[in-house]
């Protein structure tokens, strides 16, 4: 769970890389970007659900417009709002739960996502966020809603041809396996990397079932070099944990392959995995080459 500002220039930076495996997606009209997920992709909803796992305080959102925090767990715009951007469409994407917007303005883009949550069902319940299941649900809510305003042809066509984004996993490791008993007594760590890969399929699989043909999978972040993980890492120097890192790209591997075996069987599917994996550890490891005087792994939190 991200608990603390992410820079724009990273953001930017990610944004940038992801499009590019997007070329794909990115020749057809994308009319809308429809998001699930954790923290990474969380502006908003978790101000609207009783849990602590919250940034709806200074000094989170001091650089997006009017200097106010939003819920993002950023300084100022997340990754998907520049991604949105980038697709010519609105700057910033809602969330669901906001009051503050209707369905018109979730038309072109709404993120269900919830800091803190998991693909794991026992993950939300650490901090009792919102379940990913949970997601799926408010995402038919949507749907419902989206025919009504717009009539089942337009609607439709939205629901086929929007980019569906997801952005999820590092807290089921970080903030479930290796942080609180149970888990970890029921599965190996290959086990339960398999056990998420499952639910990650059958997650796709449920989207694809209600009409969604491009999907972003997202990958983990090289999470051994995360605040907390280094600042406990006494016996390493403060530095990254490797046998994290290592966990985060064996897991990606498996997404691919997911990504990989579903493109195959499912008709129309057009999914990519997005793997954050190497440009983030690029920029830890080379910041002077990012145009940054010094890495400060404290504003470094993408999960």
């Amino acid at each position: 769970m991200a608990m603390s500002s992410t820079p724009n220039i990273l953001l930017s930076l990610f944004s940038v890389h992801f499009l590019l495996s997007l070329v794909k997606i990115n020749e057809a009209k994308v009319p809308a970007i429809i998001v699930f997920g954790d923290s990474s992709v969380d502006a908003g909803n978790n101000n609207y659900i009783p849990t602590i796992a919250r940034s709806n305080f200074e000094p989170y959102g001091r650089d997006f417009n009017g200097g106010h925090p939003t819920g993002r767990f950023s300084n100022g715009k997340i990754a998907t709002d520049f991604i949105s951007q980038a697709f010519g469409l609105k700057g910033a994407i809602p969330a669901y739960l906001d009051p503050s917007y209707s369905i018109s303005d979730f038309a072109t883009g709404v993120t269900f996502a919830s800091a803190g949550t998991g693909y794991d069902n026992s993950t939300s319940n650490v901090l009792s966020v919102i379940p990913l299941w949970k997601e799926l649900e408010y995402y038919k809510d949507y749907q419902t809603k989206l025919k009504a305003n717009l009539g089942d042809g337009k609607a439709n066509d939205i629901i086929k041809d929007a980019l569906y984004m997801i952005s999820v996993g590092t807290n089921d490791f970080l903030e479930n396996y290796y942080a609180v008993p149970g888990r970890s007594s029921q599965y190996t760590i290959k086990e339960y990397e398999n056990f998420l890969v499952g639910i990650a399929g059958n997650f796709t699989k449920a989207l694809y079932d209600l009409g969604a043909r491009k999907i972003s999978l997202g990958g983990l972040p090289p999470m051994g070099c995360m605040p907390l993980e280094r600042t406990g890492n006494l016996m390493g120097g403060s530095e990254c944990v490797n046998s994290y890192n290592n966990l985060a790209a064996e897991f990606n591997s498996k997404l691919n392959d997911l990504v990989i075996k579903q493109n195959k069987e499912l008709n129309g599917m057009d999914m990519v995995f997005s793997d954050p994996y190497g440009i983030m550890l690029d920029i830890i490891q080379k910041p002077a080459f990012y145009g940054m005087l010094y890495y400060s792994m404290s504003l470094f939190i993408i999960a």
